[in-house]
């Protein structure tokens, strides 16, 4: 039993041994680990990869009638060092109708994503649109927010009834 266990203590010892010499290694300038995610990112920084940079990731539609233009646009970058491609543009209902660029965007040029919602429903407006891409940031959420509401009721103008003559 008293073998067993110095063993156990034994085997324990090198496997932690050889776990912070591993650490130790991948050690870099100022002494912290690298983690595999940040040694892929330095890579893809060097790499000739694209990248999608969003103005804006929400819009926001404020407070608008039922029948009044539901268009916006989300405006884009491509921040890369290659050729952007959109894959797809997926909306979280039918109710959302995403249109965006079909060719590449080249490193550093701009382009726009419309995006239409059915403004003839009455109430709140809270859509998410997921951009996919080639790039190195290959999923985007965008958001859509706003109130609809019921036109008010126009009257018609009242006309001043036609002065009587005194006699």
């Amino acid at each position: 039993m008293k073998k067993a266990f110095i063993l156990t203590l034994i085997v324990v010892f090198f496997a932690s041994f050889t776990a912070f010499a591993q650490n130790d290694a991948n050690a870099g300038k100022n002494g912290k680990a690298e983690t595999e995610v940040s040694k892929d990112s330095k890579k893809n920084k060097k790499a000739k990869v694209a990248e999608i940079t969003f103005e804006s990731l929400e819009y926001d539609y404020g407070n608008i009638y039922k029948g009044d233009n539901g268009v916006c646009e989300f405006k884009f970058k491509n921040t890369g060092k290659a050729p952007l491609t959109i894959t797809k543009c997926q909306a979280s209902c039918g109710c959302t109708v995403p249109a965006w660029p079909k060719d590449p965007i080249a490193p550093g040029k701009t382009a726009v994503i419309r995006v239409k919602y059915d403004t003839n429903r009455i109430g709140t407006i809270n859509k998410s649109i997921t951009v996919s891409s080639d790039a190195i940031n290959n999923s985007v959420v965008l958001h859509i927010k706003g109130y609809i509401s019921e036109k008010p009721v126009e009257s018609a103008p009242v006309q001043d009834a036609p002065m009587m003559k005194a006699n």
